[in-house]
């Protein structure tokens, strides 16, 4: 079932092979599961490549001669080398800091959460998401961060308030 926002929206393709580029990092197979049903659902042409760890992400990303993805979403717990690890090296290289990072994480306790938060928004990340429960707010908020990229117009948040993204808003535009 499509949601009547989605069904309004025109289908976007970007220009390299009329698909964006998508990797996901993330080491829990039932969130990479519904990250794909929900990217199957929106209205952009997408191609998804999944991987479980830091290490096989950095190594994939640093690959010599190897296409970047348009967007990179990343897990913070993950196994070998953490998001945090990863993102650090992402931003320090020059190849790779270009790259829209969007930190796609449980929120445990709230105190932690900020510690994340403040950390990866220090760090450049583009938008931290909190991992949706609800499978119609977890569609939202990935065609929120997606669209700016199909439409080639991403720029880092101002503020850390825009940075935060859950899930619960009214409209892709708001």
């Amino acid at each position: 079932m499509k949601d009547a926002y989605l069904e309004r929206m025109p289908k976007r393709s970007p220009s390299r092979g009329g698909k964006l580029t998508i990797l996901l990092a993330d080491d829990d197979e039932a969130d990479c599961l519904l990250f794909q049903e929900a990217l199957d659902e929106l209205p952009i042409a997408s191609q998804l490549t999944i991987v479980h760890n830091g290490e096989v992400l950095m190594k994939r990303l640093k690959k010599r001669g190897s296409l970047l993805p348009d967007v990179l979403f990343l897990d913070i717990n993950m196994p070998r080398k953490n998001g945090f690890a990863s993102l650090a090296e992402i931003k320090l290289s020059t190849r790779l800091q270009s790259l829209p990072v969007i930190i796609f994480s449980t929120a445990s306790e709230e105190q932690m959460e900020n510690i994340k938060i403040n950390q990866v928004f220090k760090d450049a990340a583009h938008y931290y998401i909190r991992k949706p429960s609800k499978f119609s707010e977890l569609k939202k908020v990935i065609y929120k961060v997606l669209k700016p990229i199909a439409e080639k117009n991403i720029s880092l948040p101002s503020t850390k308030e825009k940075f935060v993204l859950t899930g619960r808003f009214k409209s892709p535009t708001t």
